[in-house]
């Protein structure tokens, strides 16, 4: 029997469980952000083994770091992707950057001067910043009103997963140096290949299909993007994944590379920390965001507010204390649960429930990719920063995830249970 032309729930039937398919689907979407964070954390545990055989100075590990997945290769992707995966559909994008990125990835692990890795590492960033919004985007068109955190939550299960599988190879692998590192990399070769040859069994989002089929022209849709309640709530979910990813994205690179800089644990030391914090996030993620996103608006208030309060204490505490072992554990700990209450997970929910549907994908490429722009050009930075001292890295982290903490907990709408179709009608009611 053939497969259907598109998949998704229909407004009547927005309040139904989650099906086994939809979960499935989530899963090979979600997959999106195993390889993005795996790449990032894959290089980042493999900083110092790279700058000491191809002979990079400190500022060429920022330049790598601000070309790649975690800055500026993927904000050019999420810019393009987003907007593409809006005009031509989820599946012509998510069902072909895995390849790209496979070839990204390839040169990295092959990398024998520093010309590979450095174009590697941006075709990785491009591919995976085209991947993540259009995947998200289908994730949360397919979602039950009362189920989309769960399933978005989902997503962020993956992002932290990808870095546990890699750190924990890395770790492993350390003994063999450099040759640890490509393998780390081969790894996520074969797991971009498997996820794309699964994905080809995917189909169309049917809220994208009904949507296109009475969609304006194109400049009319991008103009609305920045106009009225669309632009509200640009300036807010960019504001907050901004600042919140700036503390997020040094966290996940730099961390053992800042541990062994700064003389506070080996190597192998500073990959299990950083290991450490990704399982912390799985487990917040599952047993808090998952359980609780989707009950109502004064509990996603609550979650906020707690967990940023948290991840403010985990970078004020290097303020106060000493750049040992057992602070970087307590900030490992404090920012790994409140990242998973006032972090990315919440971004991508708000992502998909605050943009119409011709716009869901470019609004998300645009935030993403002014996140990961910002975060490139903070990268460059930051080995110089810390090559001395964690002070002035700290309280700048501090001063960026209060900003997104007030922003998030003052200013964050009510849209919680609620069908795609009912948010856009209320938000064009109130414009």
């Amino acid at each position: 029997m053939p497969a259907p032309e598109a998949v998704g729930v229909e407004p009547a039937g927005d309040d139904a469980t989650i099906s086994k398919q939809q979960w499935k689907w989530s899963i090979l979407a979600a997959m999106a952000s195993y390889l993005d964070a795996g790449s990032i954390v894959a290089l980042g545990a493999g900083l110092t083994l790279f700058q000491s055989e191809l002979g990079l100075s400190s500022v060429g590990v920022g330049a790598l770091a601000a070309i790649g997945p975690n800055a500026i290769g993927c904000a050019l992707g999420a810019f393009i992707g987003g907007r593409l995966g809006d005009k031509l559909g989820r599946k012509r994008i998510y069902k072909w950057d895995l390849l790209i990125y496979a070839l990204g990835i390839l040169l990295i692990a092959l990398a024998v001067n520093p010309a590979m890795l450095f174009i590697g590492t941006f075709i990785v960033g491009v591919a995976v910043g085209a991947d993540v919004p259009t995947s998200l985007a289908l994730v949360g068109e397919f979602a039950p009103a009362k189920g989309r955190g769960r399933l978005i939550g989902l997503t962020q299960v993956a992002w932290n997963l990808g870095p546990v599988i890699v750190l924990v190879l890395a770790l492993v692998l350390t003994p063999i140096g450099l040759l640890g590192t490509r393998i780390v990399f081969l790894h996520l070769f074969v797991v971009a290949l498997v996820t794309w040859a699964l994905r080809r069994g995917m189909v169309e989002s049917a809220r994208w299909t009904a949507a296109a089929n009475r969609a304006r022209s194109t400049a009319d849709q991008v103009r609305q993007l920045f106009h009225g309640h669309n632009l509200r709530a640009l300036v807010w979910t960019g504001s907050i994944y901004t600042f919140w990813g700036l503390a997020a994205g040094t966290s996940g690179i730099f961390t053992p590379y800042v541990v062994e800089t700064l003389g506070a644990g080996t190597q192998a030391a500073g990959v299990a920390l950083s290991c450490a914090g990704f399982v912390i996030g799985i487990f917040a993620t599952v047993f808090l965001f998952m359980r609780l996103n989707d009950r109502s608006y004064a509990t996603r208030r609550a979650m906020w507010g707690i967990g940023a309060l948290l991840q403010i204490v985990a970078y004020g505490v290097y303020l106060v204390l000493p750049f040992t072992v057992p602070v970087v554990i307590l900030n490992i700990v404090l920012f790994g649960i409140g990242a998973a209450l006032a972090g990315e997970p919440t971004y991508k929910v708000f992502s998909q429930e605050l943009f119409p549907t011709m716009l869901r994908g470019t609004a998300q490429g645009f935030t993403f990719g002014v996140a990961r722009t910002l975060l490139g050009i903070w990268s460059f930075f930051v080995p110089i920063l810390a090559a001395v001292e964690i002070g002035p890295v700290a309280l700048l982290l501090t001063a960026f995830l209060a900003v997104s903490g007030v922003i998030g907990f003052f200013f964050m709408p009510d849209t919680v249970g609620k069908s795609l179709e009912q948010i856009e009608s209320e938000r064009s009611v109130h414009a």
